[in-house]
């Protein structure tokens, strides 16, 4: 009899424990609404679509905002729900939110709240909120860029979802620009999160892994960027309360510039109190930034999420950013949520997987592909300025539409799932080949699967190759002290490294040790620094880089230098061969990637073509010349090399 009641103590336990999620309750009053599941309360603004309040393990994971005045700012922060009291004196939002919110400036267009899955409807399975802002031809959003009367004409409407058992809260926003709205061009764009001040470590990568409490504020948050694309999960821990909020993307569809965006994913805010701030941003201005623009007239709708704001608990930092990465793995296989509805976000089945094989046609290209990124994007298209020319945009600064990515085989085989149905443009690029591959008027058909089969590549090439300097894979990381970017000292470091500028010899020179990575103008103050967020706007002469290798015999015909460039804040670089001008090497994307420490910035590629008479029988010298300027003017080059078509 003892052993039987034992038997069913054990199975009321487990039987309790596999029960014990709590149905999600949905509760409100005139100015929030509260989700909650047992395991996070979340309290949303139904004015602006704030996230005011996520509390975890009975611990408010956000700030509080109030005013310089130390007062609460009553048309953000619901009346008698200050509870928190922390950061007092800020100026800026003190919690989640997005720069656009569902509320515009004052005195524009209520926001409506609604429900738009009622839990009482599901058994407390999931509840989601709505906050909508109708713009009526108004501009909408107080964020950066802003000069406080709005920023951007569109509806915005900002949800939240949260589901039974699930350790945080979704959230998304959804743009639509009607026909009879105007001209207008969106700034930077985001959803970011304050945090309470208890955190103090940030793991924004594995590069950016480190204890960062309010003591290291003044750390320039421009060498704390990361590549989006190789970071889902993204946030800030707590070493005393051993806890742990997180934002993880579960798809990069809905982000600007493809695989190569670098992008702010945390830092301690700017303002006195240091806030620790975990951003996701969509869309920016930083490195080259991307372009979102929409004309009078035109009808246009994007869904930025959902997204995850994930929040948990282990006895390290360590542990809780593992474990916000393996969630973000979770998610991913989870996308398309199924439980999205009411928006433009087709469903699994209505989306489609896009397959094939790039096949490499080159004569000195080896077949097999090293680091394939293959994807799927809108086609170049022309961005329309109210005050300045239409520039061209392709997928690198693109954030009006959506993109598809993924990294294909060694062998060239790739498939892309979850593509929406549409028009797209196939682009591919790979360590080891200049350039990129392109196949425009691709139409993915609403839930089929689309075999594109063999595709050849065949790279560009003006002539016969006659040498290179650098490998070509977007970034300037195999050049000497590319891993040290993120040192703001840098630009300054390369004088006093190569007071006599860098010497190349072809074939007996090592880019990794003979190239310094930035080629900047050679510092001429001795009292020269590095200032937070400008670079090093100090002085520098000329700087010549001088390239020597030898000819069999003399060339005719046309030369072709070619350079690929993946950060730039040069007007133009000077080309001289044995001592003779041949040209400049102009028409630079500026992307900030030097004053902002960045690791890669707008790729481009120039060439410059010249008489090959210039080249002699013998030993010849080419000489790339950054002009003299502020040692932020430099370049950093992805790869150089000279073609002959004699």
């Amino acid at each position: 009899m003892k052993k039987l009641c034992y038997f069913l103590l054990i199975v009321f336990f487990f039987v309790s424990c596999s029960s014990n999620e709590q149905p999600v309750t949905l509760t409100e009053n005139a100015e929030t609404y509260t989700l909650d599941n047992g395991i996070v309360k979340v309290m949303v603004s139904k004015t602006s679509g704030d996230l005011v309040s996520l509390r975890y393990k009975e611990k408010e994971m956000l700030g509080t905002w109030l005013t310089s005045k130390n007062e609460p700012d009553l048309r953000r922060d619901p009346p008698g729900e200050n509870l928190w009291g922390l950061n007092r004196g800020m100026t800026d939002h003190q919690y989640g939110f997005w720069s656009h919110d569902a509320m515009g400036p004052k005195d524009t267009q209520a926001a409506v709240p609604s429900i738009t899955i009622d839990p009482k409807s599901n058994n407390g399975e999931r509840v989601e909120v709505s906050i909508k802002g109708i713009s009526n031809g108004r501009k909408m959003g107080t964020g950066p860029g802003s000069d406080g009367n709005g920023q951007f004409m569109s509806d915005i409407e900002i949800r939240y979802s949260l589901g039974k058992g699930e350790s945080g809260v979704y959230t998304y926003s959804v743009f639509t620009h009607k026909p009879e709205y105007g001209l207008t061009v969106l700034g930077e764009a985001r959803f970011a999160a304050k945090l309470n001040d208890f955190f103090d470590w940030m793991s924004a990568s594995e590069k950016h892994n480190f204890y960062y409490p309010v003591e290291k504020r003044f750390i320039d948050k421009y060498v704390l960027t990361d590549l989006q694309s190789e970071n889902r999960a993204f946030g800030w821990s707590s070493t005393t309360e051993k806890v742990g909020f997180f934002l993880i993307n579960p798809s990069m569809e809905y982000m600007s510039g493809g695989p190569t965006k670098v992008e702010f994913l945390g830092h301690r805010d700017t303002n006195p109190v240091a806030a620790p701030t975990v951003l996701n941003y969509w869309k920016s201005s930083h490195y080259g930034g991307a372009t979102l623009t929409v004309d009078e007239g035109e009808e246009w709708n994007k869904v930025v999420g959902p997204f995850l704001i994930y929040v948990n608990s282990e006895n390290s930092p360590e542990e809780m950013y593992s474990d916000a990465k393996e969630q973000a793995v979770t998610e991913a296989k989870k996308w398309p949520y199924s439980w999205v509805d009411g928006v433009d976000y087709p469903t699994s089945e209505e989306r489609a997987t896009v397959k094939g094989t790039l096949v490499l046609n080159d004569p000195i290209s080896a077949g097999d592909f090293t680091n394939l990124s293959v994807g799927l994007t809108a086609a170049e298209y022309k961005a329309v300025y109210p005050d300045r020319d239409s520039p061209s945009i392709n997928w690198q600064r693109d954030a009006k539409y959506y993109q598809f990515w993924t990294k294909g085989n060694s062998d060239g085989t790739f498939e892309i799932e979850n593509v929406r149905p549409g028009e797209y443009s196939l682009y591919a690029f790979t360590d080891g080949v200049l350039g990129e591959f392109l196949k425009t008027d691709i139409v993915i058909n609403k839930g089929k699967t689309l075999d594109l089969g063999n595709l050849t590549w065949t790279p560009v090439r003006n002539g016969e190759h006659v040498w290179e300097i650098g490998i070509p894979n977007r970034n300037s990381s195999e050049f000497f002290m590319g891993d040290h970017y993120n040192d703001p000292e840098t630009p300054i470091k390369y004088a006093e490294l190569f007071p006599n500028d860098v010497n190349y010899t072809i074939g007996e020179s090592d880019f990794s040790e003979d190239w310094f990575f930035q080629h900047v103008p050679h510092s001429i103050d001795p009292d020269a620094k590095a200032l937070p967020y400008r670079g090093v706007p100090a002085e520098g002469r000329a700087t010549p880089y001088t390239i020597t290798f030898d000819m069999n015999s003399a060339p005719t015909g046309t030369a072709t230098l070619r350079v690929a460039i993946s950060g730039n804040g040069a007007e133009q670089i000077d080309v001289t061969v044995n001592g003779k001008p041949a040209g400049s090497i102009q028409d630079l994307i500026r992307d900030g990637v030097i004053p902002r420490h960045g690791k890669q910035g707008i790729w481009h590629q120039r060439k410059l073509s010249f008489n090959a008479d210039m080249i002699k029988e013998g030993q010849n010298t080419l000489t790339l010349t950054v002009p003299a300027g502020p040692l932020n003017n430099g370049v950093m080059y992805d790869y150089v090399r000279l073609e002959l078509d004699d």
